[in-house]
């Protein structure tokens, strides 16, 4: 089989020496699982909102970073330092957030990864997920984790599939990925660096090359109204 598409051009410390270029989404098992068990019982130096939750231990709030009104924590959980989480956030079953994310209002994230810059800013969903440093969401995209059969899910590529050995795994996004409003990517897609995804796109299972554009195709048919 061919290999991956360019995905990352450097990995934050933590995940740099954890990585296998031909399987990334074993960062979200024994990589993740070794960091978030090691944080402190809660360390925040963040400015949280009186109307916030902290729920559990294992929690740390790096500074300069924000947490609004209704937003729920979860540990284990890092955020890193200058991280604005908005209004109705909630974050769950253990997440890694690198310096300057957002995640924005009513958005649920459950164990996730976000490397540095990326922004899932606007009633996202981001489930068993990675995405590259820079990276966007477009208001209402949902990075969905699971089949419906509750199969192990094994992503096409070239003439096979890529077993996971994961019942739930979301998208893996590489740096700089764009994804416009109200996209859903399906469970199992990998999509290289750069690359823009165009809004209302259905993505199926899959890999996606660097540096393209995804695009929605359809047919708009306007007809006067009848008296």
């Amino acid at each position: 089989m061919s290999p991956l598409p360019e995905l990352f051009a450097a990995l934050p410390a933590p995940f740099a020496e954890r990585c296998d270029s031909e399987r990334p989404w074993q960062l979200l098992e024994e990589a993740l699982e070794e960091l978030l068990a090691a944080l402190p019982s809660a360390a925040i130096a963040g400015r949280m909102h009186p109307g916030a939750f902290l729920v559990g231990d294992r929690i740390v709030l790096g500074k300069g970073s924000r947490v609004g009104p209704g937003a729920t924590l979860e540990g284990p959980l890092w955020i890193g330092e200058d991280v604005e989480v908005r209004a109705g956030a909630y974050l769950r079953g253990g997440c890694w957030v690198g310096d300057g994310c957002v995640v924005g209002a009513s958005v649920e994230m459950k164990r996730a990864i976000l490397f540095p810059g990326a922004h899932a800013a606007h009633l996202n969903y981001v489930g068993d997920s990675i995405l590259g440093r820079d990276v966007n969401l477009g208001a209402g995209v949902i990075l969905s984790n699971f089949r419906h059969d509750g199969a192990e899910i094994a992503i096409p590529h070239g003439d096979g599939r890529l077993a996971t050995g994961r019942r739930k795994f979301g998208a893996i996004l590489g740096d700089g990925v764009a994804v416009g409003c109200n996209a859903v990517l399906n469970p199992g897609t990998i999509v290289g660096a750069r690359t823009q995804i165009y809004t209302g796109v259905q993505l199926r299972s899959g890999i996606y090359p660097a540096d393209s554009l995804i695009k929605l195709r359809q047919t708009i048919d306007v007809t006067p109204l009848r008296s």
